[in-house]
């Protein structure tokens, strides 16, 4: 109903922990390219991604106690690499968005797909 064709997982880090990440949740085919998956873990790095989509963690909180270069926890939806919907966990006083991350779990995300797909 909602139309998705691919998830992609991706955080700040390197392919390698990645690939253990997957492995670890019983995810196959999780690898880029793979026709079979519909689930892709992908590294970023050096966060090149998270600076382009302007989703880099910049609070004061992290960065004091050497948290640096994070990502902040978000979902979006695209469509032909069209954004369509996005949805950001993070507050003033948790700005990982670790206390509420409710915004960007896929009940929520899911909601506000659907709803934007019954606008269209």
């Amino acid at each position: 109903k909602a139309g998705i064709d691919e998830v992609i997982i991706y955080c700040v880090n390197d392919g390698a922990v990645m690939g253990a990440w997957a492995d670890d949740l019983g995810v196959e085919h999780s690898e880029a390219g793979d026709e079979e998956g519909r689930i892709t873990f992908f590294a970023d790095p050096a966060g090149a991604l998270t600076h382009r989509l302007d989703m880099e963690m910049t609070h004061s909180g992290p960065a004091s106690v050497g948290i640096i270069g994070r990502c902040k926890r978000f979902a979006v939806y695209a469509v032909n690499g069209e954004v369509k919907y996005v949805a950001v966990s993070e507050a003033e006083d948790d700005p990982a968005g670790d206390g509420d991350p409710s915004a960007t779990l896929p009940p929520a995300v899911m909601d506000g797909i659907l709803k934007l797909n019954d606008e269209l």
